[in-house]
């Protein structure tokens, strides 16, 4: 109860402030980005406030209740189920597929929201690859880092001086470089037609099942905002009260979403889709065979973020994708991204946009 109580009056205060308009904006950094941005229309003013507490109180009380029955050791068993699992999944190595110095580029900067699940599927590609890259994370308020581009949306990855945009774009022409060929022998490679069918699955219908299942209960919401406020580019008023208004309005924006996407069970949208996943990998370690193609880092990219959010946690342990989803954890390995640096959000004024 006094957990409550102070988050209702830390968006008392924040709605007082005028920065529960600034809520709206929170909602992208996932859900959108490349995305739908209507959702910035929806604002809090989808329900009360009151209500919101309401509920938060009880998923409260609900995930209290969920921690006696683990504390009680009623899921030891799924434990060890998850440990002997992991023992399996050891005797094979997976490793990168890296790119000869020739048709690798010199100089990679992306400009992303690090829990975006487009910018991920780019950074997908660009650690498997071992593609070295730089990141400029974006403030989704006033995306002064981007001023420069007249495309106001991310991932931007600019690549030796000239910008790339939309996810599926970048790592087409990035694929094209870096095999050294041209659009048209690529789209002709054997097996093109699977690969650009559940490519084109991730951006038409996974990737919208995240929303609503990030934001399905406050708690969730919560989880979730916490994670981006921690990891995002916010100012440090927009930090303090992001969390709490901005997992409000999403909580009921993630209903919206739902309705929007003909979304009935959030959660059994994303398992029948996973499981769709695993069907169509038809017993291959990945859809491309022996190794990664641009599908698998697809479907992996956009996943990756929701890792170790409970959707993901219970992705993974409802669902058969779970022995996939750890080879591809093996292939794409270790981060390519270079340390940081201080980066003025600005290009030179050669490049080409």
């Amino acid at each position: 109860m006094a957990a409550v109580r102070v988050m209702a009056q830390r968006i008392a205060r924040a709605r007082r402030s005028g920065l529960a308009a600034a809520a709206q904006q929170y909602g992208r950094v996932i859900g959108t980005s490349e995305g739908d941005d209507a959702v910035l229309r929806v604002g809090t003013r989808a329900a009360g406030m009151e209500k919101a507490m309401a509920v938060v109180e009880e998923e409260q009380q609900q995930g209290a209740r969920n921690w006696r029955r683990w504390s009680s050791g009623s899921w030891i068993a799924a434990g060890a189920a998850s440990l002997s699992f992991a023992a399996s999944t050891m005797t094979v190595a997976y490793g990168k597929e890296r790119v000869t110095d020739r048709f690798s580029p010199k100089e990679v900067v992306l400009y992303q929201y690090d829990a975006c699940p487009f910018c991920n599927k780019v950074k997908a590609f660009l650690d498997y690859h071992d593609i070295a890259y730089k990141v400029v994370e974006v403030n989704p308020v006033g995306k002064k880092e981007i001023k420069w581009s007249d495309y106001k949306k991310v991932p931007i990855l600019v690549v030796d001086g000239e910008a790339l945009n939309d996810s599926t774009a970048i790592i087409t022409e990035l694929t094209r470089r870096i095999q050294g060929g041209n659009a048209k022998d690529l789209a002709q490679k054997i097996g093109s037609d699977e690969e650009e069918k559940w490519r084109s699955w991730v951006d038409e219908h996974l990737v919208h099942l995240l929303s609503p299942n990030i934001y399905r209960t406050p708690r969730e919401a919560l989880q979730a905002f916490d994670y981006l406020t921690t990891n995002g580019n916010f100012s440090s008023i927009e930090r303090a009260t992001g969390k709490y208004v901005g997992a409000t309005a999403m909580y009921f924006i993630g209903k919206r979403l739902k309705k929007r996407h003909n979304i009935i069970d959030a959660r059994a949208s994303l398992y029948e889709a996973a499981e769709e996943w695993v069907a169509a990998l038809n017993g291959r370690s990945f859809m491309g065979g022996s190794k990664p193609n641009l599908a698998d880092l697809a479907v992996f990219g956009v996943l990756r973020p929701i890792r170790h959010l409970d959707t993901g946690k219970d992705l993974l342990a409802s669902t058969q994708i779970g022995e996939w989803y750890m080879r591809m954890e093996d292939a794409v390995g270790e981060t390519a991204r270079l340390p940081e640096e201080p980066l003025m959000g600005t290009i030179d004024s050669s490049m080409k946009v």
